[in-house]
């Protein structure tokens, strides 16, 4: 059973950083991609980053690039999102999710494993 917990998520200020963590455990987590995406009230699940098998392919949303930083380390069964000059804009539930595919990451599809979120909220 695959399982994704998710940490770090907090307050802080506009302009600030937060360095969200997901630990992966059940599989193989060096065999799969992962995925971060977020969900503001009322609005549907985005996607924020993500990261090849390796970790030597990323790939954003417009919205964040040159502001996160999406990581791995495939020793630890970590996955990381280092956001920076953070936005209000920013603020919602982010999630990691796993996927075994390589192709189509940005859709919430392709992914069959997810965590359970952790608030992230940025005050103006």
């Amino acid at each position: 059973q695959v399982q994704l917990v998710e940490s770090g998520g907090g307050l802080v200020q506009a302009g600030g950083s937060l360095r969200l963590s997901c630990a992966a455990s059940g599989r193989t987590f060096s065999s799969y991609a992962m995925g971060w995406f977020r969900q503001a009230p009322g609005k549907e699940r985005d996607f924020v980053a993500a990261i090849s098998w390796s970790g030597s392919v990323t790939y954003y949303s417009g919205s964040v690039k040159g502001r996160f930083t999406i990581s791995r380390d495939n020793a630890k069964n970590m996955v990381y999102l280092q956001m920076n000059s953070l936005k209000p804009d920013d603020t919602a539930v982010y999630y990691c999710a796993e996927t075994s595919l390589n192709a189509g990451l940005a859709s919430p599809d392709a992914y069959h494993y997810w965590g359970q979120g952790t608030q992230v909220t940025v005050s103006s």
